[in-house]
């Protein structure tokens, strides 16, 4: 008897602890509503250029800010190691991955093919790609645009330029957007742009900064990221206006800056990566710009005051027809023959 009730307890111990093993296997089974969501960045510049990179390193903040997401980037990747640095992140697990600008394209297809589970974005592009590869953009016409219309509306000269960086798609629609822009609010301005050819040479921006004050410009747009900071000082020494990019760069020459056309990737970073983390996101191409709030212009901030009510009215007025939709910065472009 004593023998048969040690069984009996014996086989009782093995069922509950079965029900518990049960119970647990179960629970570790179920989608965990706190799971980690992972997002890595790559740029090809540092994160201090206060201009390009800048950018997209607030904008990996902001989603780290506002999706609770664990975030890393590796800055200045050189185009040989794209593919390498998007496939580290990819295998160790991270849910998106953005490379941020059109030349990590290329790499991030060929990676995605192999991590299906991964999402990859690219920003200065309008491509996608079943199942996993989309892209994300401010609009670059509209970004230079914005600062063609205020240097026309600044210009004492009638004379306005545009200087940018490598000669690559953003930068080349950031150069024909300023002169649609310019000459939108002024048909006989005389607007130009020029590329340095080089996101670093900050001697070589200075130089033909010089070469364009000596031909009689007075306000001129960069958009050459660290070598744009030639082209400032300038401007500086010559009493000129800049318009800056990509961020607010008012603080980098605050007597010179009136104001900058600024691409905001804090919303569309966030936009993108929430449908990611909520899984609702789909292979798509997005360009984004005033309407959207991604891109803008900032604060006029010590020119406030030195500003005309009369350009300030012009400037205005540009803006509220491109939100409405009665101005289309692009065909604007295209009719004269800039796109």
């Amino acid at each position: 008897m004593q023998v048969k009730r040690i069984v009996t307890v014996f086989i009782t111990l093995l069922v509950v602890c079965s029900m518990v093993m049960t119970g647990c296997s179960s629970t570790s089974e179920e989608p965990a509503e706190n799971e980690e969501f992972r997002v890595g960045l790559l740029m090809d510049g540092p994160i201090n250029d206060q201009g390009w990179n800048a950018t997209a390193y607030n904008g990996l903040k902001a989603i780290e800010s506002e999706l609770d997401a664990s975030i890393s980037y590796t800055e200045s990747v050189a185009q040989s190691d794209n593919e390498e640095v998007f496939r580290s992140y990819a295998s160790q697990g991270y849910d998106l991955v953005i490379g941020h600008g059109f030349n990590f394209v290329d790499a991030a297809v060929i990676v995605s093919k192999d991590y299906p589970d991964t999402t990859f974005v690219c920003t200065s592009c309008e491509f996608n790609e079943a199942p996993n590869v989309g892209s994300v953009s401010d609009d670059g016409y509209m970004k230079g645009f914005l600062g063609g219309v205020v240097a026309a509306a600044l210009t004492e000269s009638d004379s306005v330029a545009y200087m940018g960086g490598m000669e690559i798609p953003p930068i080349i629609e950031g150069g024909k957007g300023f002169v649609a822009g310019a000459t939108y609010v002024n048909p006989d301005i005389r607007a130009i742009y020029v590329n340095t050819g080089s996101f670093s040479d900050a001697g070589k921006a200075k130089e033909i900064a010089y070469s364009m004050i000596d031909e009689g410009i007075d306000v001129l747009m960069t958009q050459a990221d660290v070598a744009g900071l030639g082209a400032i000082e300038a401007a500086q020494n010559e009493g000129i206006l800049i318009i800056g990019s990509n961020t607010d760069q008012n603080s980098l020459a605050p007597e010179t800056i009136v104001t900058s056309s600024v691409a905001n990737y804090d919303i569309a970073y966030t936009l993108v990566a929430k449908s990611v983390k909520e899984g609702t996101w789909e292979p798509s191409s997005n360009v984004m710009g005033l309407k959207e709030g991604v891109v803008y212009l900032a604060p006029y901030h010590g020119f406030e005051d030195e500003i005309s009510d009369e350009a300030k009215a012009i400037i205005e007025e540009v803006k509220a027809d491109i939100i409405s939709g009665a101005l289309d910065v692009r065909e604007a472009a295209a009719e004269l023959g800039l796109e």
